[in-house]
């Protein structure tokens, strides 16, 4: 059994935007979010490192902009007495949850206008090329080996993203285009593929969060992600496309399983 330090890495996914309490208003960090649940669950001594809207360079050497102040690179709260680190980072990346969001607030607005004027607020998903995908692999790859370095003694388990255009999606359940719908879908594919080439590539466990909650996405009877909901997220207001409570509990029921 794992006991002592925690350190959580990753981007919203990880964070938990939209569920309150927050205990950081700049990173929009949850004291719900999977790596708390986890700590308490584990009773590990956590550091949470994650962060809204971290990139994997965010993580490794980069200071992120937030609205209370600049953070450091999340792998600064790393020590050599760390026994445990989760990872869930990559998709601002590919700039998969931007792109999703952009559209179905641009297509919710869009279906209160006349039809002239609707035109003009289409958005296209684009699907990254291979080699973006291919970037991405290496630098969470790099993300592993930068844990490593810091903390040789840890475990990594990368965690991969929920599930957000499920099977429940279509056109009549949320403001998106079929055609949007299933460019989200090959976008989280990748992304998926991404995590698990990544854990071939280093050796790090891996919790594919994603296979799990095929069924809980958007406009499900039992969501882990919600819907298009917008709120002021500095005051714990919803984020579109982002992990409920419920998303949260199961993803740190699937880490505690896999440990």
């Amino acid at each position: 059994m794992i006991a002592g330090r925690y350190v959580a890495l990753g981007s919203s996914f990880a964070a938990g935007p939209g569920i309150p309490p927050l205990v950081h208003r700049g990173a929009l960090r949850s004291a719900r979010n999977y790596p708390h649940l986890l700590a308490d669950a584990r009773g590990l001594d956590l550091v949470d490192a994650t962060c809204s809207g971290a990139t994997t360079a965010d993580v490794r050497h980069r200071r992120q902009p937030t609205l209370t102040g600049a953070l450091p690179p999340q792998v600064d709260a790393l020590t050599p007495d760390t026994a445990l680190v989760t990872v869930t980072i990559g998709g601002n990346d590919l700039g998969y949850l931007g792109m999703l969001t952009s559209a179905a607030l641009r297509g919710a607005l869009a279906r209160r206008l006349p039809a002239t004027l609707a035109r003009r607020l289409r958005y296209t998903v684009e699907v990254p090329p291979p080699a973006t995908f291919a970037e991405v692999r290496a630098s969470l790859g790099a993300v592993v080996g930068e844990v490593r370095r810091r903390a040789p003694a840890a475990r990594v388990v990368l965690v991969d993203y929920l599930t957000v255009l499920g099977p429940h999606a279509t056109p009549q359940t949320l403001p998106l285009t079929a055609d949007q719908i299933e460019a989200g879908r090959r976008v989280a594919a990748g992304l998926a593929e991404v995590f698990a080439g990544a854990a071939t590539d280093t050796g790090a466990d891996l919790v594919a969060a994603s296979e799990a909650s095929t069924d809980h996405g958007a406009g499900s009877p039992d969501p882990w992600i919600g819907g298009v909901a917008l709120g002021v997220a500095p005051l714990g207001g919803p984020v579109p496309f982002h992990p409920t409570a419920a998303g949260m509990r199961a993803v740190a029921d699937l880490v505690a399983a896999r440990l």
